[in-house]
């Protein structure tokens, strides 16, 4: 058993210490996940690695959000955590009343950013029909599409074998982009 599966176990039992030991072991490991994600996006973006850490962790245990079976099963929920913020980060800046603070940008930026955002909202809206169909497989994208985690991670994470969730990528990919083709 992991150390971060004990301290998950301490913090069920009610250890109020525990939450601060997990984010010593988890922190590099989350903030590695993050800025693989952000490593993508468009530099001057509001929300940055570090902070987006900060809000899943005030997610996941600053609201008493507990029950983890294990670390798997932590970081998973963590993944899920960062697709949401992600998600709502980009529908936030789709807002018109968003524009408030604007900013002098070059038009090729402007559209570029605003078409990421789109991006990420479709990929959304796809995965979660998605879910409902292959909760498993749409897990899957979570951890690779939202989070970066390799395959190897992503299986790891999943309990599945690599071989698997090779399968299971070329299938919700495949799947993903048709639906997102049709809705277009």
């Amino acid at each position: 058993m992991s150390d971060v599966t004990h301290i998950l176990e301490a913090m069920e039992g009610g250890n109020t210490q525990a939450a601060d030991q997990l984010l010593g072991l988890v922190y590099a490991e989350l903030r590695r996940m993050a800025a693989h994600k952000m490593a993508g996006e468009k530099p001057g973006q509001t929300l940055q690695p570090t902070a987006l850490v900060h809000e899943v962790w005030l997610k996941m245990v600053g609201q008493g959000n507990r029950g983890w079976k294990d670390r798997n099963h932590f970081f998973a929920a963590a993944a899920e955590a960062m697709r949401r913020i992600l998600t709502d980060n980009a529908r936030r800046k789709l807002r018109q009343r968003h524009g408030g603070g604007q900013q002098r940008v070059e038009l090729d930026d402007c559209a570029a950013a605003k078409a990421e955002d789109v991006q990420v909202l479709a990929v959304n809206e796809a995965l979660e029909k998605f879910a409902q169909l292959d909760p498993q497989r749409a897990e899957l994208v979570k951890l690779r599409y939202f989070v970066g985690l390799t395959i190897q991670e992503a299986a790891d994470v999943l309990g599945i074998s690599e071989p698997t969730a090779k399968r299971y990528w070329a299938y919700a990919r495949a799947w993903l982009h048709e639906e997102i083709r049709n809705s277009a």
